[in-house]
């Protein structure tokens, strides 16, 4: 071979595999090599709750779908705060991802006046995966808001006599707390409320009587089937599988109503945009498979936003619960 050749023949080689490293890192640049290792999924709370029930469903099928681990560590602590934290400062490379409630992106910030994180400028949002809604329960033994015939009647007759009702809820500015103090704006009426250590202990101050009414989580529904509680409206847009023949606020006479409380999934700031769709579409295939979506339908309603949908759900979100919390004159620090 003479060296014309040789040197042809080299320059070709040389072109060749530059090609192939450029088309390789152009893939890994694009997502398409992720996810190449485990990926950690945080979550804010305890286990056995629904953001970690989610969060184990979504992690099985990723696995299953990848050949990849998904880790959940639950980081609990400061109403998810804690988790949040400590993936804001993640290296943004969509292999620790947050799973977390809407509160800890959408009310925290207008409750606490010192955060670890910023909800809006450290975080990519991914993907919503499930929203749950919120059920208005009374004690049908309570005269005579528990005996009311529908949730107007109901809030008439605490319209009536401002103060004298009470609703519990599961903490200064919980979810449950907003939501009840958007209906009592809605309808104009004054109920006094009661503050718990979460919807467990509300639930209980119900059944007790010590409180009229409370905004509960579909772990009610047993309780409500056997007729101990009785559901006057849920809060979601949509009616609650769990419960078809209960209408919702909106239905019930308070049109635009529509709080749910969400689990989803978010990135540390700057993750390459193509792995946030990467992990976005691997997530939102979970409703392809019979078994996974029948799991995340006993969470909750199941609402698989790609991130720019889910990114304008929680700036709206963020700040209808900060006009409800500035209206009401909630405060925590």
């Amino acid at each position: 071979m003479n060296s014309t050749k040789r040197i042809f023949l080299t320059a070709i080689a040389g072109a060749a595999t530059a090609f192939i490293t450029m088309g390789s890192a152009s893939a890994q640049q694009a997502g398409g090599g992720y996810p190449a290792k485990p990926i950690r999924f945080v979550v804010g709370f305890s286990a056995g709750n629904s953001i970690d029930s989610v969060a184990r469903i979504i992690a099985q099928h990723i696995t299953n779908k990848t050949g990849q681990s998904v880790v959940v560590e639950n980081k609990t602590g400061a109403n998810g705060m804690l988790a949040a934290a400590d993936v804001a400062k993640a290296t943004p490379d969509g292999y620790t991802v947050l799973i977390s409630n809407s509160s800890t992106i959408t009310v925290n910030p207008s409750l606490y006046k010192k955060m670890a994180y910023d909800a809006k400028k450290d975080f990519a949002p991914v993907s919503l995966m499930v929203s749950v809604p919120f059920i208005l329960t009374v004690n049908p033994q309570n005269e005579p808001i528990g005996t009311a015939p529908n949730l107007k009647a109901m809030l008439d007759l605490a319209k009536a006599k401002p103060g004298a009702y009470s609703y519990g809820s599961a903490g200064v500015g919980n979810l449950t707390q907003l939501s009840y103090e958007l209906l009592n704006g809605m309808a104009g009426v004054k109920m006094t409320h009661v503050a718990y250590r979460g919807t467990a202990p509300a639930q209980v101050a119900v059944l007790a009587k010590e409180v009229d009414s409370t905004f509960d989580n579909p772990s009610s529904v047993p309780k409500i089937k056997a007729g101990q509680l009785r559901a006057m409206a849920v809060t979601s847009a949509q009616r609650w599988h769990e419960l078809p023949d209960v209408p919702t606020i909106a239905e019930a006479g308070y049109p635009g109503f529509d709080i749910s409380f969400w689990v989803g999934a978010l990135a540390p700031a700057g993750t390459p945009a193509p792995v946030v769709k990467t992990l976005s579409d691997l997530i939102a295939t979970a409703v392809q498979d019979p078994e996974v979506k029948a799991k995340l339908m006993q969470q909750g309603n199941i609402r698989m936003l790609a991130p720019a949908q889910f990114e304008a759900q929680i700036d709206s979100e963020t700040k209808q619960y900060a006009d409800i919390i500035r209206k009401s004159n909630i405060t925590l620090d």
